[in-house]
């Protein structure tokens, strides 16, 4: 009899592996289209823009419509994911994605800007839906290392952006290439359709209450201390990412004297360090046995990081490389760590409406960072300027997690 016993936990054990293996990569590769769909224009924007007659610059508009569609869809995802459940709400965000594609391959403003505001609604759909997904079927002690795999498809589907889109705008017209690349949340759905059941529509959660349950979820949210520190993180350490990734080329073209081509080559091996980052702190977080802990140590290399970019135009070339990897790291690699931490401290059956509550500050961070880091410089007229003020973020972020992991402990 006992034997049997042990076998079945066994074979349920087994299960469980293989279903949180399965969810796993579903979420993976969903992160990776959606951080494809969010860039694949920013690829290719000087030739659209010449064939639209428009300003290239003109890029850092759409992409910030897309965060501000994405923040109010994150805001009201708690609703959506406890009505329809998290495997129809990721279908409604891959085809936010599919209807993106198609959009912005139509060449025209108008339709590029709607394309642009239902790619922002999707991506802010994508995470609260997954991390219900993982949430429900992560051992704890997996949690930190399973949301960080996950968010490394932000870096990933980065990568893939800038590579495939102007690889295949070279070999027939981008309309073409974007419709290509429309295939790929086509083919996502019908993955996760063949993986994954869809649970029964809760018919009891009503669709006028999505303000009301943003109402709620932030109540939650500032009565917990943790999840107030987890919202402040997310938005500083976002502005910092974003800030980065914005201004780190033209950092070393005007003040570190390099060449375009050569920046360029720096910034991408910046955002492969940054995928390899988002697994590393994961780990880095189950192993030490706190996300806190983990926040605070990255709080940290941003804020010395962003402080040593004062000193660019003095430092040799190798050493610029060498921070710009560590701040890589670090800057790109926060995300799943923090996303695990709210799962954890998220109520019971709450955890995707947590989630999309808390990223909410983390988009108000991506807005807000790179046009104050603009209108920093444009006060200073010094780059470095910039990242040593906005290394008091990093600074900022290092104490309060750290307070809060001091608090768990006692």
């Amino acid at each position: 009899m006992s034997d049997i016993t042990v076998e079945d936990a066994s074979g349920s054990d087994a299960r469980k592996s293989h279903s949180l293996m399965v969810t796993l990569g579903a979420a993976t590769l969903i992160q990776i289209v959606a951080t494809a769909s969010v860039l694949a224009l920013t690829a290719i924007a000087p030739t659209v823009a010449t064939d639209l007659g428009i300003g290239a610059y003109l890029i850092g508009y759409q992409i910030s419509l897309i965060y501000a569609s994405g923040m109010f869809s994150s805001a009201v995802a708690g609703t959506l994911v406890k009505r329809f459940g998290p495997v129809r709400v990721e279908q409604l965000a891959l085809v936010c994605f599919l209807l993106g594609f198609v959009g912005i391959a139509m060449a025209h403003v108008l339709p590029i800007i709607v394309a642009s505001l239902l790619i922002g609604i999707g991506y802010g759909l994508n995470n609260p839906a997954s991390s219900e997904m993982l949430g429900r079927i992560t051992p704890h002690g997996k949690r930190n290392i399973v949301f960080s795999i996950k968010q490394s498809g932000v870096p990933l589907g980065g990568i893939l952006a800038s590579f495939a889109f102007p690889f295949l705008s070279r070999q027939m017209d981008w309309q073409y290439a974007l419709l290509i690349g429309a295939a790929a949340p086509l083919a996502t759905m019908v993955l996760l359709a063949a993986t994954h059941v869809t649970e029964p529509i809760d018919r009891s959660v009503p669709m006028g209450s999505m303000m009301k349950g943003f109402r709620d979820e932030q109540g939650i949210i500032w009565k917990n201390a943790k999840l107030r520190t987890l919202s402040f993180l997310g938005f500083a350490y976002s502005a910092t990412q974003l800030s980065l990734s914005a201004f780190a080329v033209v950092t070393l073209v005007h003040d570190g004297g390099w060449s375009l081509l050569a920046a360029g080559s720096v910034a991408a091996v910046m955002q492969f360090f940054g995928a390899f980052g988002r697994i590393f702190w994961g780990v880095v977080a189950d192993r030490v046995g706190g996300g806190f802990k983990t926040l605070a140590l990255l709080g940290l290399l941003i804020g010395l990081g962003f402080a040593s970019l004062f000193f660019v135009v003095d430092m040799p070339a190798y050493l610029q490389v060498v921070v710009l990897i560590v701040l890589g790291m670090t800057t790109i690699g926060w995300n799943g760590v923090l996303l695990a931490e709210v799962a954890h401290n998220a109520p019971e059956g709450r955890i995707g409406a947590i989630t999309g509550g808390v990223l909410v500050y983390t988009f108000i961070g991506v807005i807000v960072g790179p046009s104050s880091f603009a209108s920093l410089y444009m006060v200073t007229g010094h780059y470095g300027t910039s990242f040593l003020v906005f290394s008091l973020l990093g600074f900022f972020g290092m104490i309060t997690a750290w307070r809060s992991h001091r608090a768990a402990r006692v």
